[in-house]
């Protein structure tokens, strides 16, 4: 059953019955959300221009990374980048399931690939605008997107604080202070119960003005998403090692802190929300945990720029390809009826 969405207090209603916010309200939101947009705006360009200046600066060594990877490594890294995003479909679709009539896996695609490109747009919201507004269009509430892409989130945070676990320990040796980091793992595990975290998001929900949740989440969901995050979370290392792995990174210890160092930076680009898609915090976490493995801070930064192009690329590759599934299947839904209508003897 598709979770109810409680309606906002009605405002004020004009003589044709529509509701109109005063133009008081209406200018100060207006300069409230031109103030934001410019300091994420600002944010992005100094970003961007610190980045710019650094490539600049360091270009020949910089250069010479990129040309000494294999072409056969960087077509594995994006080959593995493109099963992450295959098994975290799977667990946002688990959580849709979960919350009212199944939708299949390939309208699950459709709606959560093509949706996460709003994330490369300025802001918080509109990746998650796009994939309510995409289930809308597939025929669901868009409370139940929401509700599904709000818990979703919740999982894989608690999953990469786990998997973040394998590079504590490069981050204790550099940063001691950073051991309070510990003190959240316990946090992340309770919020795991399904009671916990049925009622964690019922309260998201009620500071939203929605209503909550109609039934409790089930640990079924919860461990296939878990699931489905972990595999997400190796394929983002398994991508990140196969790039430093061309400078020598040391085997199997690297692999692991790659997995580590990527369930990290995925964490910071996601906390990072005011940046689009996390540009910038992602880059860090990552240039920092590979200099610390013994990785010289150029080549670390050259690995960090060409994840970042990979994950561009696959999100192009894989929203084109939930878009060119979704016109395969009208087509053949509209061959099927034509053939249906023709077969029809006449009255």
């Amino acid at each position: 059953m598709d979770t109810a969405v409680q309606e906002e207090p009605a405002a004020d209603k004009g003589a044709d019955g529509v509701a109109e916010a005063s133009p008081a309200v209406l200018t100060k939101s207006s300069r409230r959300t031109q103030i934001i947009n410019a300091l994420r705006w600002l944010a992005v360009v100094v970003v961007v221009g610190f980045a710019a200046y650094q490539l600049w600066a360091n270009w020949g060594e910089f250069w010479d990374t990129l040309r000494d990877i294999p072409w056969q490594s960087s077509v594995l890294s994006l080959a593995a980048v493109v099963a992450s995003m295959a098994a975290t479909v799977y667990g946002w679709q688990v959580i849709v399931d979960d919350l009212g009539p199944p939708i299949g896996y390939r309208t699950g695609a459709q709606i959560y690939l093509v949706g996460q490109l709003g994330k490369y747009v300025p802001g918080s919201v509109w990746g998650y605008l796009l994939q309510m507004e995409l289930g809308k269009q597939a025929g669901l509430a868009r409370a139940r997107v929401f509700v599904a892409t709000l818990v979703h989130l919740g999982i894989i945070m608690v999953s990469a604080m786990f998997f973040g676990l394998i590079a504590l320990p490069e981050i204790f040796a550099t940063s001691p202070n950073a051991r309070w980091m510990l003190l959240v793992l316990p946090v992340g595990l309770i919020t795991l119960h399904p009671k916990v975290l049925t009622w964690l998001t019922s309260l998201a929900l009620r500071i939203l003005r929605r209503q909550p949740l109609d039934h409790q989440l089930r640990w079924g969901m919860i461990g296939k998403v878990l699931g489905a995050s972990s595999v997400a979370k190796l394929f983002h290392g398994l991508h990140l090692w196969l790039l430093a792995n061309s400078v020598g990174a040391p085997g199997w210890t690297g692999l692991l802190l790659c997995i580590g160092a990527m369930a990290l930076a995925m964490t910071a680009g996601t906390v990072a929300f005011i940046l689009p898609a996390g540009v910038g915090a992602r880059e860090v976490v990552i240039v920092a945990l590979l200099v610390a493995s013994g990785i010289d801070p150029v080549q670390a930064g050259a690995f960090a720029v060409v994840s970042r192009a990979m994950f561009l690329m696959a999100d192009l590759i894989t929203a084109g390809g939930a878009i060119a599934a979704a016109k395969m299947k009208l087509r053949g839904d509209a061959a099927g009826a034509d053939k249906r209508a023709d077969e029809t003897p006449a009255k």
